[in-house]
């Protein structure tokens, strides 16, 4: 008969403290050849149809105004190809505006007199759904076209400061803790607001100290009126800069907690991110649930949870997946309305760009072959599009 080596027993903490550490010594080691510590984000130029498809004019019409003299002279490629910087499109985009017809001014999107601030939370009970992802893309392409965008990180996993050059393992960065806080050491939300290298996009980096705010509340509400009322803290702080601002993107935590609440209830608006398969729509479900009776119980104690809209979102969609397709006009049977008409398609492009930190409006087109990063791009402006849409429409606009 064979005898068997019993396995040996260990010090579980003993294990993964030492796991941990090697994990992180060899992420460290790739983050510093991808990504050294004192560098700092910059943003690659865009060809004469990138600008001309963000500012919503034709190519013909840049060239025109080159040819013309007017406005800011772009680079030359040893290609021929005249590429812009992010900021040279805003001077076109306001010099565009300044001389376009008065009726058809829209080359500046901003808030007009009476426009309120416009707040998306994107959520989701399930982290892989692609909610910071979705997030990420969203407020460059906001900032892209013309708004003046806040990002708000409030995962303490810290993933949308990543790939924003924000690395709070190696850079101590302020969170919305340091607002949002109940002692002393609150500081004002301006104190915590931070420049990306997208021009007209500024972000609020987290850390693990948000996590912090899931234990301080429960503590709060039982020595105060302050705790009872969490659900204002980010509304408050908000107000402080509402002026400086469009849109506010938060990308709230995989979970249904006090950070996401306080996000929620400051919200205008809710982006739900949904991978079209029976397990996430399953869980799905128990979140809009859950979500449903607190936010009434909170609405008792006076928070405001009136929204401009909800929608949905398909994320990691495979056309071609017989049981997603099906899934999809299962979803669609029940929340037609709601479901985005663009879904979000599985592609490389958006896992290869993750390797360095970037997302699809940073990699370089000459990184892929042409028909993914095409692909991609092209779902991708269309689901920030329609979200780009809703949003003029709480306003008012067409």
């Amino acid at each position: 008969m064979n005898a068997f080596t019993p396995l040996p027993s260990f010090e579980f903490d003993d294990k993964i403290l030492q796991q941990g550490a090697e994990i992180s010594r060899k992420l460290d080691q790739l983050r510093f050849e991808k990504f050294p510590p004192n560098a700092r984000k910059t943003l690659r130029k865009f060809s004469m149809a990138e600008v001309a498809h963000y500012l919503g004019v034709s190519p013909n019409n840049l060239k025109r105004l080159h040819l013309e003299g007017k406005g800011p002279v772009p680079e030359t490629s040893s290609g021929g190809r005249r590429l812009y910087t992010a900021e040279q499109m805003s001077e076109l985009r306001l010099l565009l505006d300044k001389t376009g017809k008065a009726e058809a001014k829209k080359y500046v999107p901003h808030r007009k007199a009476g426009d309120k601030l416009q707040v998306v939370a994107v959520v989701n009970f399930k982290g892989g759904s692609g909610k910071t992802t979705t997030a990420a893309h969203l407020a460059q392409h906001l900032a892209l076209t013309g708004h003046r965008v806040l990002a708000i990180d409030l995962d303490p996993q810290a993933s949308l400061s990543a790939l924003h050059g924000f690395q709070p393992e190696l850079d101590k960065n302020p969170s919305l803790y340091d607002t949002i806080r109940y002692d002393d050491e609150r500081k004002p939300i301006s104190d915590v607001i931070l420049q990306t290298n997208f021009p007209g996009l500024d972000i609020i980096p987290a850390n693990l100290e948000l996590q912090e705010y899931e234990y301080d509340t429960p503590l709060a509400m039982q020595v105060g009126t302050e705790g009872k009322r969490f659900f204002t803290r980010l509304g408050k702080g908000l107000l402080e800069v509402d002026d400086r601002y469009d849109v506010v993107v938060i990308d709230c935590p995989p979970q249904l907690g006090y950070l996401t609440l306080t996000a929620l209830t400051a919200a205008t608006s809710v982006l739900i991110t949904v991978h079209p398969q029976m397990l996430d729509l399953m869980s799905m479900s128990q979140f809009l649930l859950m979500l449903g009776n607190i936010t009434r119980t909170i609405k008792k104690a006076g928070a405001d949870v009136r929204m401009d809209w909800l929608r949905y979102l398909i994320t990691r969609y495979e056309p071609t997946d017989v049981p997603q397709v099906q899934m999809l006009g299962f979803m669609q049977s029940m929340l037609a309305e709601e479901i985005l008409k663009s879904p979000m398609v599985k592609t490389t492009a958006i896992s290869d760009a993750g390797l360095t930190k970037q997302t699809l409006y940073e990699v370089e087109r000459s990184n892929f072959t042409r028909g993914t990063y095409d692909r991609a791009i092209e779902c991708m402006d269309a689901v920030n599009f329609e979200i780009q849409g809703l949003i003029h429409r709480a306003w008012g606009r067409m």
